[in-house]
């Protein structure tokens, strides 16, 4: 999976809902009942999934010369709770490029 562009944005999007889904359900309601024991981490955690997302998706924008309006949906999807999913499902259905 890792060794395409498609295959690294497909991972790094999984890898990104699901810590954005972990945070949002259990580590953010856990600190509002006072155990903030697991918002320093799983914030952590997300926030690089994030950051290597959105280096994946620019790395496939250059690479398959995607449009603006196309990257910036794949983009926005990172911040809406289970749209990486879908991301993901879409990224299955476009032939990879070469391994890079």
């Amino acid at each position: 999976m890792l060794s395409t562009p498609i295959g690294r944005l497909r991972l790094f999007s999984l890898l990104e809902a699901v810590t954005f889904l972990f945070l949002l359900g259990v580590a953010v309601p856990m600190q509002i009942g006072g155990n903030d024991k697991l918002v320093m981490p799983a914030g952590m955690t997300h926030g690089i999934l994030f950051v290597l997302y959105v280096l994946a998706a620019w790395d496939l924008r250059g690479r398959l010369n995607w449009p603006n309006q196309l990257i910036g949906k794949v983009l926005v999807a990172a911040v809406i709770p289970f749209a990486p999913f879908f991301v993901e499902r879409w990224l299955r259905t476009l032939k990879a490029p070469a391994a890079a």
